[in-house]
């Protein structure tokens, strides 16, 4: 499993930390998916056989986040 944090604006308003979480924890691939609200990150947990780390990030920027920064680990 890799792990990768997306950093972008600062997320405070619920249903958007909800609808970005959501869409990333439905990929397929993906174990788990979180929204740092305060920090402005999003940290995800994916397997990189099935998934790769700028799917995930296209993802956010489709649902109109911009993506700042990307650490894949």
């Amino acid at each position: 499993m890799k792990k990768v944090v997306f950093g972008l604006e600062p997320v405070s308003c619920p249903s958007c930390i909800k609808k970005i979480e959501g869409s990333l924890k439905k990929m397929n691939g993906v174990q788990d998916a979180k929204v740092l609200f305060h920090s402005g990150k999003v940290r995800a947990q994916f397997d990189e056989n099935l998934v790769k780390a700028d799917d995930l990030q296209q993802v956010i920027v489709n649902l109109g986040y911009p993506v700042i920064s990307q650490k894949v680990s």
